[in-house]
């Protein structure tokens, strides 16, 4: 059988870069890596993209995510019959009917709300929706808060927002159900809020390891989040890793 790929799949606000520092140390290992992108347009499109990724993919998949990403795999992996398992880092887990928008107004430890601005983007049918931007100045107190400087300069200048629909629409049913799951639970994370990671995860009965540190945790800690993956994928793997 084919080594299995780990896919890593980004949250709001970012890129597939922001695995970078986790994709080095994966590949050293010996480990097949994809990093696709987010669309970051809501729940149904974007999940149903990354459904079409798992899909093409050659043999069996670890789907890891990121934040927004960890909805993302929850809803795409559901139908993937090559998903072995789900990683969440700093993540959401939603259940079926829940809305982000919805989950994170019950965390007592997030601050994104309130670093938000929205402005309008066009759509196909000529009409205009709503995307949300991190507030410059607030990224390093909702999003970042253990990094440099100049990597929070970078992250707020590179930005990608996320539409209003990935708050707003509900989710189906959740990939947790029926495959096992790991979580990373960041203790500083401010965006997601490390409450409701840590419910989320205990809910899907996920393994949990908590580091200390913020929302990015696999950019300031990528070798601690590594050893997340490679725990999940030796557990699930068919193949050793490194094999």
């Amino acid at each position: 059988m084919s080594q299995t790929t780990v896919v890593l799949v980004h949250g709001a606000f970012a890129d597939a870069s922001s695995w970078n520092g986790v994709i080095e140390l994966l590949e050293a290992q010996g480990v097949q890596v994809a990093a696709p992108p987010n669309p970051l347009r809501g729940i149904a499109v974007d999940s149903a993209y990354l459904a079409s990724v798992l899909e093409q993919i050659d043999g069996p998949v670890l789907a890891v995510g990121h934040s927004y990403g960890g909805a993302v795999i929850t809803n795409a992996a559901t139908g993937a019959k090559n998903v072995l398992g789900l990683v969440y880092v700093a993540a959401f887990a939603p259940d079926e009917g829940e809305t982000l928008g919805a989950a994170s107004a019950t965390s007592k430890d997030s601050v994104l709300n309130s670093a938000l601005v929205a402005r309008q983007y066009p759509t196909a049918n000529g009409e205009s929706a709503t995307e949300f931007f991190i507030d410059p100045p607030k990224t390093r107190e909702a999003f970042a808060g253990d990094l440099s400087d100049l990597q929070v300069a970078l992250i707020a200048a590179t930005q990608r927002p996320i539409g209003e629909l990935a708050f707003s629409e509900p989710n189906g049913p959740p990939a947790w159900k029926r495959l096992p799951s790991w979580a990373v639970v960041a203790t500083g994370d401010k965006a997601a809020g490390s409450d409701l990671v840590r419910s989320m995860a205990t809910r899907a009965g996920a393994t949990i390891t908590e580091l200390e540190g913020s929302h990015v945790i696999m950019i300031s800690q990528p070798e601690a989040v590594t050893d997340v993956i490679v725990a999940a994928m030796t557990a699930v793997a068919p193949v050793p890793v490194g094999a």
